[in-house]
């Protein structure tokens, strides 16, 4: 009786001590009211906040990307970026560059990467007052936007940059900038003028994607949510972080840099050393000021990192920095 007695008492402890599951972030979709060069518009951001966030991560996808890329919808617990960093108790902000997504869409001649730079630090600006920190990130030229953002304004506790590095491979980039269209082409993108472009049906694996491994449900989902950029957003994110004295020498927030084997922007003579996280921080570091620059290389995939099947081993970087974050 006594050892059933005992036994008993374990089991209830047992069940006491069982550690609670992580609750579900919450999402709420925002609608945020900015200004740009004089006029209204409103950038759309998708906010998903685990009890208890006390981070929140800022997210600018690239061109022909909208926020669904920090959330993809297949096999999203390999691929999802927002599902990972909420999981670890960190919130997340996925915006709508203005001109895509359930965001205003202007002519596309309004558009640049510091029109884009100056929309985000409203947004950053409106949620700030709703968490301790606030770090701004990206993807390829979303991350030139995060970039100039951070440097012009230095209101946010870290900068992720993704996808990108301060040499472009003009080699691989010029064919990849050849096979776009003007989004009035192609219906999937309606409601935009000339000046926007997209990809062409069937490039987007070549363009994004290689050369990691092609899966062809994730391929359907990437041109299913595929969107648009205007190309004078492309331009000015040449111009403010490569041509002319780089914004990124301004921030002084801690930075963390992570690229794959992207044909885009790694390959010497002409691209960044992506050889290894190390040979990458050497060839990066000239282009920071006094930020604290850390970087990781994502092996076997292209551009698109988020859709690789080894993201997971990204996010748990991403995650552990931006806990380590002072």
């Amino acid at each position: 009786m006594f050892r059933r007695f005992c036994a008993a008492l374990l089991l209830l402890a047992a069940t006491l001590f069982v550690p609670a599951p992580a609750q579900a972030a919450g999402c709420e979709d925002l609608y945020v009211p900015v200004t740009v060069g004089l006029l209204p518009q409103t950038v759309h951001g998708r906010l998903c906040a685990p009890p208890g966030a006390s981070t929140v991560v800022v997210l600018i996808p690239g061109g022909t990307y909208n926020a669904s890329y920090w959330d993809i919808g297949y096999t999203p617990e390999v691929r999802s970026f927002r599902l990972a960093v909420n999981q670890a108790g960190i919130a997340t902000l996925a915006l709508d560059r203005l001109g895509t997504g359930a965001s205003s869409k202007p002519l596309s001649t309004l558009l640049s990467a510091s029109a884009q730079a100056v929309a985000a630090h409203q947004v950053i600006q409106s949620v700030r007052p709703r968490f301790a920190k606030v770090v701004v990130g990206g993807h390829s030229i979303g991350s030139a936007m995060a970039m100039i953002e951070a440097g012009r304004y230095r209101d946010v506790d870290g900068v992720l940059v993704t996808g990108m590095t301060h040499r472009m491979n003009v080699t691989t980039v010029i064919p990849t900038l050849a096979q776009m269209i003007p989004a009035p082409l192609d219906p999937a993108v309606p409601g935009r003028d000339a000046g926007y472009l997209t990809t062409a049906p069937g490039t987007r694996y070549a363009a994004f994607h290689t050369p990691g491994p092609y899966d062809a449900g994730a391929i359907a989902y990437d041109e299913s949510t595929k969107d648009v950029f205007a190309t004078t957003e492309a331009v000015d994110s040449l111009a403010l972080t490569t041509v002319v004295i780089p914004a990124s020498r301004q921030i002084t927030a801690p930075v963390l840099l992570v690229v794959g084997d992207d044909p885009n922007f790694c390959g010497l003579p002409l691209g960044s050393d992506c050889s290894s996280p190390e040979a990458l921080r050497a060839s990066e570091a000239p282009f920071f000021g006094t930020s604290r620059l850390q970087t990781f290389v994502l092996n076997g995939y292209g551009h698109a990192i988020d859709y690789a099947p080894n993201a997971p081993t990204y996010f748990d970087v991403v995650k552990n920095w931006l806990k380590a974050l002072s």
